[in-house]
């Protein structure tokens, strides 16, 4: 008896527990994870790869994201990417692009420029080699916005905001006014959208569109205003006094620290720059911190119920980090592999190494609180059965039947 109850007892504690106030995790460990995914799609334009990446990060929004409005804008930075792909292989088509090719597919009506315009051109032949640089350079940048999309549907925009420090309240507050407005948007087109064809009205069209523009618009306004009030009534804007030197040293380090951040990641981001972009990452940030830490001083803000960051949250950052770091080492031992070339045209490879990393990334899934609320669709099935019966409406009255004649 003993032997077959004790897999039944070990099964549960080796599951993701169900998400709740204590354990859930910080809207950070989620962006960091995401920002380690699109840090790891910055070093490559292998199509197989990237595509890895976006399924990955698909299959853990699929598994992890829940019913808030914000969760709802993944697909709406899908159909972005897709969007930025198809405008870049038009820009290539018209524009022209400088990789040279020798497999011809039309050609367009050239435009003549001037003398002072040497270098662009308008039309001409349209090359089978530049199309598909265009492809993987605009797939490169796709997967960065899907990537922060993912983010951008686990992350509680309120809970990050509370996960900031003091100095940088106030620009937290219009990040996060920013970040939650077009998750919002797309919520509130969706409604409408619904709304719309329940009442037999057209949804597609410019008709449509300006009439559902005015209430998605009133809507944020709204929003908008009832932030306002909601900040003025908890004293939003108070601060402490400080003297003027910490005040101007807050600023110098603050500042400094941040561009040096700005510098190293982009140097960790070029194809040549990841040597020195390094240690001026790790400078910036030791400075922008003891910038923050003096500049809290000036809040006197409470923090109700903080953030913590325990074992899951922090296996899930690190796991970005690690797929980003896999990926660095991946672009600096064989760049060849992570950039394949398209003169001659050749089929891309899958490198093993790096696609072994990228998984990786699929981590959270497994670790990540499950979302309250969220139930599979074979257990929801049952409670939805028994508990129709219940919606049943009563018998009308006389009164009732009167009314309506």
């Amino acid at each position: 008896m003993t032997r077959s109850t004790g897999p039944a007892r070990l099964r549960p504690a080796l599951r993701a527990p169900e998400a709740t106030r204590a354990n859930a995790l910080p809207a950070g460990a989620w962006w960091l994870w995401a920002l380690g995914l699109a840090t790891a799609a910055s070093r490559t334009t292998n199509p197989l790869l990237l595509g890895l990446l976006v399924g990955v990060a698909g299959y853990v929004v699929a598994a992890r994201r829940t019913d808030a409005p914000w969760a709802r804008s993944y697909g709406a930075f899908i159909k972005l990417g897709l969007f930025v792909v198809a405008v870049r292989l038009v820009f290539s088509v018209l524009l022209g692009s400088p990789v040279p090719g020798t497999h011809g597919l039309f050609t367009l009506p050239e435009v003549p420029m001037p003398d002072w315009a040497q270098g662009v051109r308008i039309g001409g032949r349209v090359t089978a080699e530049q199309l598909v640089f265009a492809l993987y350079d605009g797939a490169k940048l796709a997967t960065l916005l899907i990537c922060v999309g993912a983010a951008n549907s686990l992350a509680n925009p309120a809970r990050l905001l509370k996960s900031l420090p003091g100095a940088l309240y106030e620009v937290g507050v219009a990040v996060v006014v920013a970040m939650t407005f077009a998750p919002n948007m797309v919520a509130d087109v969706a409604r409408l959208r619904t709304a719309r064809r329940l009442r037999g009205r057209p949804t597609g069209g410019i008709g449509a569109v300006l009439q559902i523009g005015l209430p998605v618009l009133e809507g944020a306004l709204e929003r908008s205003v009832a932030v306002a009030a909601s900040m003025d009534a908890r004293g939003y804007g108070r601060t402490a006094q400080v003297p003027p030197a910490v005040r101007r040293t807050t600023h110098v380090l603050t500042l400094g620290g941040l561009l040096g951040v700005c510098a190293g990641t982009y140097g960790l981001l070029a194809a040549q720059g990841a040597v020195h972009g390094l240690p001026l990452l790790l400078a910036g940030l030791l400075a922008a911190l003891a910038g923050l830490r003096l500049g809290g001083r000036r809040s006197v803000r409470t923090r109700y119920r903080p953030d913590r960051w325990g074992v899951r949250a922090w296996l899930v950052a690190g796991s970005g980090a690690a797929v980003a770091a896999a990926m660095i080492w991946a672009g600096a031992s064989a760049p060849d592999a992570l950039h394949p070339g398209v003169v001659p045209l050749a089929a891309p490879v899958l490198p093993l190494g790096p696609a072994a990393a990228v998984l990786i990334g699929l981590l959270p899934a497994a670790v990540a609180p499950l979302p309250t609320g969220v139930t599979p669709p074979a257990v929801a099935a049952g409670p939805a059965v028994v508990a129709a019966p219940a919606v049943v409406a009563p018998p009308a009255s006389p009164s009732d039947s009167k009314e309506r004649s």
